[in-house]
């Protein structure tokens, strides 16, 4: 018999089971009330359990295009419900049962009534960033618990999650997850999962890994707030071909959001933000940290309502970059004060997430476009007779100034300050852009030598200042009241020659300063010291 044949036979008993009154009866159970969908795995029925009297989905599975022997193929449908049934946690849908009738086989499991997330976008447009990140969060929950369990998911996209109207969300259809250690079952040498939000590992030909499900987290969260597919283009080739390649642009997003997502895409699996770090900086923005309200949107009192408004942008850019650097003499030395604060980023701890951002900058590809964040001021660039602060002098210990930061005065030994006097600005982050060939490489990362060019060194500044300006480095209660600006060093600067000791990090540094908003003196530190 034929495989057109075998699919036949069993379609006309599948219709047999029918009684006379019409409904169809799976394995004398399950009362089949309706469809609820249908994809390539197969179609899933709405239906009544006879025996507990609840409503379910029942999920009839098609059998392969290319086929399987009936013994492998049942294997991996035990296998989906194994993996269903193996991970507790509430974002993730239930499966109670699996049967075999009439020469198909039905998985039955949780019935969640609400719309997937592809679903509420493509009605309503991008969704507020606060939602998103909740979204994000209760997702990364459910692959955290997959992936303790050895699991991955290998096809985490917005059809496969379903969000109610009470913001709670399920992942669903674990039906090609794969145990990490289970090397027996393949996939006949095909990739599985949905091309738009496939890994670019998967692309290469790696297996799937944790990490893989984070990147198509991410994906699926920069289409939430977009509203678009990042990588998706024409053909299947094309959409391959820009997840290997493209670097996405956010426009709709800003602030820890959109960190965590460009984060979750960084290309290299090694370099790609930890699940730990994404969940500081989603609980942040969920938190509303950060953000900044859309023009005209109406958030209402419901924290989970779908709502189209648009978010403003932020400019940042991505690098396999660290912060902080050795105190040192001479312009822009880090203070005894600070060295709290900049040892906290030097670490690359979760609330800074300070890994998240790969390749990007350094191959001279912005991720983000020009800033719309009301408390950033425009950047200057400092340390030449052309920039806008021709020198800036700081040889004492102090990180604070008594002096307005105007375009074209320089800052002698004297504009400085200790922060607990009344002064005009504090410098609230001192960063040295530091970059790794390889992602991959277990060496130190080194500082960059190349001048990336001003408008490349604004952004990567203004990117790295916002980042630390909404983290708790500056108290979420002050942040109203306070304005900040990014100094880049000048391409003079840059190519000066570098002190010996600190490898060119001397002239190499970029620094965050705060002010209060109205031009107002600060009377005392505003930056924690967050050791």
């Amino acid at each position: 018999m034929t495989d057109e044949q075998t699919r036949q036979t069993q379609q006309a008993q599948r219709t047999q089971q029918a009684p006379a009154g019409g409904q169809r009866v799976i394995a004398g159970r399950y009362t089949v009330l309706g469809e609820l969908g249908r994809g390539g795995m197969g179609i899933v029925w709405r239906a009544e359990d006879r025996v507990i009297g609840r409503v379910v989905a029942v999920k009839e599975l098609r059998l392969p295009d290319v086929a399987e022997e009936a013994g492998v193929f049942q294997e991996r449908v035990l296998r989906e419900v194994r993996t269903g049934g193996s991970i507790n946690d509430p974002a993730v849908v239930t499966v109670y049962d699996v049967v075999v009738d009439h020469g198909a086989t039905y998985i039955v499991m949780e019935l969640v009534e609400a719309p997937t997330l592809s679903d509420l976008v493509r009605t309503h447009g991008p969704m507020p960033a606060h939602q998103v990140a909740s979204i994000g969060e209760q997702v990364l929950a459910a692959l955290g618990a997959a992936h303790q369990s050895g699991i991955v998911h290998r096809d985490v996209k917005p059809g496969n999650i379903m969000v109610a109207a009470s913001g709670r969300v399920k992942l669903t259809d674990f039906g090609i997850a794969q145990a990490v250690d289970d090397p027996r079952l393949t996939t006949s040498g095909m990739l599985v999962g949905s091309p738009a939000f496939m890994a670019p590992e998967r692309v290469a030909g790696r297996e799937a890994m944790p990490a893989s499900d984070l990147w198509s987290l991410g994906a699926t969260l920069f289409f939430a707030v977009e509203g678009i597919v990042a990588h998706e283009r024409t053909s299947t080739a094309a959409t391959l071909h820009a997840i290997m390649n493209e670097v996405p642009y956010l426009t709709h997003a800003q602030g820890p959001l959109a960190s965590a997502i460009m984060g979750l895409l960084a290309v290299s699996p090694e370099g790609r933000l930890p699940a730990e770090q994404a969940r500081g900086l989603l609980q942040m923005a969920a938190a509303g940290q950060g953000q900044s309200t859309p023009p005209g949107g109406n958030h209402g009192p419901n924290p989970t309502a779908v709502h189209p408004g648009r978010q403003p942008n932020q400019t940042m850019v991505g690098g396999h970059t660290m912060l902080g650097a050795p105190p040192m003499s001479g312009p822009a030395r880090p203070s005894a004060k600070g060295t709290g604060r900049r040892k906290l980023m030097l670490a690359g701890g979760a609330l800074l997430g300070v890994a998240l951002l790969a390749g990007g900058f350094f191959a001279g590809k912005p991720f983000w476009g020009p800033s719309e964040d009301a408390a950033m001021l425009p950047s200057f660039t400092y340390g030449a007779f052309d920039s806008d602060i021709p020198a800036l002098n700081r040889t004492s210990s102090y990180d604070c100034g008594n002096t307005p930061l105007d375009s074209g005065k320089s800052l002698t030994d004297d504009n400085w300050s200790d922060c607990a006097k009344t002064h005009t600005f504090e410098i609230f982050a001192d960063i040295v852009a530091v970059g790794d060939e390889s992602p991959s490489s277990s060496a130190d990362p080194k500082p960059l030598t190349e001048y990336p060019g001003e408008e490349q060194l604004k952004a990567f500044a203004e990117a790295k200042c916002a980042l630390v300006f909404n983290s708790s480095v500056v108290p979420a209660d002050q942040r109203a009241k306070l304005s900040y600006r990014a100094l880049a060093p000048a391409q003079a600067l840059w190519e000066k020659q570098p002190a010996e000791d600190y490898g060119g990090e001397l002239n190499r540094r970029v620094l965050c300063v705060l002010q209060d908003s109205t031009g107002a003196p600060l009377t005392g530190p505003i930056a924690q010291d967050t050791t």
